[in-house]
């Protein structure tokens, strides 16, 4: 293949990634994003517009000169990706178009990746299934993006903590044999940083941290607008900063971890022993009701402003903001974004996690960073891993 026609595939990329991110552009816009000349871009643009892949939305709106043509993707192209967030229980599925609309809705699986010897092998049949289900051609498909928890090569498609292949092979790459389709995996945290960066609170900015609330404690750093992932991609493993001061067994097999007092697991487990001892919580009729996860009933108690449930909750995210409060005086941020499936408690998680960095924080560094909730929320890791299949496709 001939340079010219390799930089002409990649700019025709670079515009259809810019669209999917910015939503609608001008081909001015175009040109300065991609650094190439604007007969160029134009001319791009117009093969694109030809293949189907963009279309006109009209003119700007006007702010005192001409008025440009603007550009958005075209959402009746029938290119669809496949995005999956997984967390240590559930694995959720959805099938978007390229205009980020949801051609399939949201599907379910129960699997605990981090005891069932067959996760890989159930994971494959639900997403077979779900193609199948959603009717449409896979030659359609133009992959599967993949959001795990563990330490994630994304670049070499590796999960080190879990998921292991029935052979034994690379994950990525076995999942793109078994699925016959193009598979890109990566952190769920890292992903939902992505998102935000992309799509949600951190959009535009140049430093900043995004904490996903869930099973377990992640963390995503953005540094001079980019995610930022240290020497060998596993940069963000925040939930094992040593600030714990229990005993508890931290799941990576160490004790002190800031996860033990943190992650929404260990505050289930605590709300099920207040029960066991006699407390009175609206959890104990929630935690009847086995067609939820204990986690999602516990934010629904925090939600409701159980007691109970607020006590926990609130002893968590004083831990939490004593992490967060080394990382301001480390990283000094702009903003912290709370994100993932805990940042649906909202308000709910801000005043311990303010109390501690009030308490533990230099207040000059401090009053510079902004905390505040995720809009995208459970959202936020769907998003991201279908953009991880935009970010590597040709659209030959």
């Amino acid at each position: 293949m001939s340079v010219k026609i390799q930089n002409n595939q990649r700019l025709r990329a670079d515009i259809i990634k810019y669209l999917y991110y910015k939503k609608t552009l001008s081909l001015p816009d175009l040109s300065k994003l991609t650094q190439r000349s604007l007969p160029l871009v134009t001319s791009t643009v117009n093969s694109l517009i030809a293949d189907k892949y963009i279309t006109k939305k009209g003119l700007a709106p006007s702010t005192g000169g001409r008025r440009p043509l603007m550009f958005l993707i075209n959402p009746a192209k029938q290119k669809y990706i496949v995005a999956v967030a997984m967390d240590q229980l559930i694995t959720r599925l959805v099938i978007f178009n390229l205009a980020n609309e949801i051609v399939l809705p949201l599907q379910f699986l129960d699997l605990n990746i981090s005891e069932d010897e067959q996760a890989v092998d159930k994971l494959i049949t639900f997403i077979n299934s779900s193609i199948q289900k959603s009717g449409l051609d896979r030659k359609s498909l133009m992959g599967i993006g993949i959001g795990m928890p563990g330490l994630v090569n994304a670049e070499k498609g590796i999960n080190n903590s879990h998921l292991p292949t029935p052979n034994g092979s690379n994950l990525g790459t076995y999942l793109k044999q078994e699925l016959s389709l193009p598979v890109f995996i990566d952190n769920d945290s890292s992903l939902i940083t992505l998102a935000e960066l992309h799509f949600g609170k951190a959009e535009g900015m140049q430093d900043a941290l995004v904490v996903n609330v869930g099973w377990g404690t992640g963390l995503g750093i953005i540094l001079k607008g980019s995610l930022y992932r240290g020497s060998t991609g596993y940069a963000g493993e925040f939930s094992h900063i040593p600030l714990s001061k229990t005993d508890n067994l931290c799941s990576c097999g160490k004790k002190g971890c800031l996860e033990v007092d943190t992650s929404l697991w260990v505050m289930v487990e605590k709300a099920k022993a207040a029960l066991a001892e006699g407390a009175e919580s609206s959890m104990k009729r929630l935690f009847k009701d086995k067609s939820k996860h204990f986690g999602d009933h516990f934010l629904d108690a925090v939600i409701q402003q159980d007691p109970l449930a607020i006590s926990i909750l609130s002893a968590g995210c004083f831990q939490l903001g004593k992490g967060l409060s080394t990382l301001i005086h480390i990283l000094n941020p702009e903003c912290i974004v709370l994100s993932g499936r805990g940042a649906r408690a909202g308000k709910m998680l801000l005043p311990s996690i303010q109390q501690a960095i009030n308490e533990f924080c230099i207040p000059r560094i401090s009053d510079q960073t902004t905390i505040t909730l995720s809009t995208l929320a459970d959202n936020a890791e769907l998003l991201a891993a279908a953009s991880l299949v935009v970010e590597n496709s040709q659209f030959k």
